[in-house]
């Protein structure tokens, strides 16, 4: 009875033990990839049974947003918990250049901050290792000042010069002639979170897929072609082999997690920078919404998300719950018992996580920009269904009930004034309270040649 007791002890003392060990952390943010283009989000041309696999295994979100309608502002609030409105990097970095449109963008910030506290920052006293692998874009400055000891590939473009190596990337030595840039990254998080097993690690890998230039292996694009049909939304052979490699990138580390007998304590966060490539030749649809990737509309900034946290999210639940990128990292900071930056912009997604409801919050956009996407100068507010859109070139407001007009074809704003007045009362507090810097009047305006 002494020994059954005392092995009793023995387990329980070992299994408490494995329950207070810090978490890990992999957050992949895919480059431009549209909230529809995976199969648990509805594509039925586009092969994801890793992601998908994940899904069925944590949480899926359906009204999950990026920060921005662009990369570089939605990655800046990744790494710390703000708004890309409060951080003043609001565009693209360098962005695109309208010299006589009506408007001029603001003074903005090409540069993320050396003082700006970011997510590995703020783990570092955890005992966490950080390392990132893939598109920086932040700067000119190495990530290697914000807080990661190891970085490979990260710099200040924001596109690969090569899919296969030689890569053309100070940030990458060049592997063998022909290996592939997604697989390379893939095969060197392993390596990372092999050597880190034994501690807790934040793994960051931005993706340089699905961005352009489209590149993918030539078997795989092949494969999509024959399976194409012109008549449907998703039907571009070699976007479709990119998602695959991002997919199979998913699938890799997961295995690898398994081996390292670290699956049960790591968290997995999958989501995209901004809403999917449109344009006259673009790659994807962003099935149900309108526009895309550098517009100020849902298909902008709708971006899929995906959590599997062990312990926490219920196999296969979803969330129809608004979320937005600044909440990851204010999520994770808390589990891990810090914060990020004060004031945080984003909230702890914990209690969702268990399929909690938590309180109904707006959320914000901020594009003092333009875009070759079609977006002019905007900022918009989404609250209880309603999103209101306001435009700075003409000074109009549209409203729009995304529940019964998804696709925001009519503008409610004529129909709603009280509506239309009180989120834009909600929308101007919040740029008052971020220190939003606005666009201003171009001296070199002229109507004739901007027609």
């Amino acid at each position: 009875m002494l020994r059954i007791s005392l092995l009793f002890l023995t387990l329980s003392v070992a299994i408490s033990r494995g329950a207070d060990r810090a978490l890990n952390y992999i957050v992949m943010l895919v480059d431009d990839m549209g909230a529809t283009d995976l199969g648990c989000m509805g594509s039925t041309f586009y092969q994801t049974p890793h992601i998908d696999q994940l899904a069925k295994e944590g949480m899926r979100f359906t009204r999950a947003y990026s920060a921005c309608t662009v990369c570089s502002p939605t990655r800046a609030a990744m790494m710390t918990g703000q708004a890309p409105a409060r951080l003043h990097i609001t565009d693209w970095i360098a962005g695109h250049a309208r010299p006589g449109a009506k408007l001029m963008p603001p003074d903005w910030c090409l540069e993320l901050p050396e003082a700006a506290q970011t997510l590995p920052e703020i783990l570092q006293p955890k005992g966490y290792a950080s390392g990132t692998f893939g598109k920086w874009h932040l700067g000119n400055a190495s990530p290697l000042k914000h807080g990661f000891e190891i970085n490979l590939g990260g710099h200040s473009r924001g596109q690969p010069a090569m899919w296969f190596a030689p890569y053309k990337n100070h940030a990458l030595t060049d592997g063998p002639e022909g290996e592939f840039l997604t697989e390379r990254l893939t095969a060197e998080v392993e390596k990372f979170m092999t050597a880190k097993k034994d501690q807790p690690f934040f793994v960051y890998f931005p993706q340089y897929a699905v961005h352009t230039p489209l590149g993918g292996k030539k078997e795989v694009i092949e494969k999509y072609r024959a399976l194409r049909r012109e008549s449907e939304p998703h039907n571009n052979a070699v976007y479709a082999s990119m998602v695959e490699s991002v997919d199979d990138s998913v699938g890799r580390l997961r295995v690898k997690l398994k081996e390292l007998k670290i699956e049960d304590r790591t968290v997995f966060v999958f989501t995209s920078d901004n809403g999917g490539l449109l344009g006259k030749n673009g790659p994807t649809k962003n099935l149900g919404m309108r526009a895309g990737k550098g517009s100020a509309y849902e298909g902008g900034v709708r971006v899929p998300l995906i959590v599997q946290w062990p312990g926490i999210t219920e196999p296969g639940s979803t969330s129809d719950t608004p979320v937005i990128t600044m909440d990851l990292p204010v999520t994770l900071a808390a589990a891990a018992g810090t914060a990020t930056a004060a004031p945080q912009d984003g909230t702890d997604l914990r209690s969702l996580l268990r399929g909690e409801k938590p309180p109904v919050r707006p959320l914000f956009w901020h594009y003092p920009h333009y875009h070759p996407g079609g977006a002019t100068p905007y900022s918009a507010v989404l609250a209880g269904g309603w999103r209101l859109v306001r435009f700075y070139e003409s000074g109009k407001a549209e409203l729009y009930q995304l529940t019964e007009d998804p696709l925001e074809e009519k503008d409610m704003a004529e129909a709603k004034p009280e509506k239309a007045r009180e989120l834009l009362s909600l929308l101007e507090q919040w740029l008052k309270d971020t220190a939003a810097q606005m666009p201003l009047p171009n001296p070199n305006w002229n109507p004739a040649r901007e027609k």
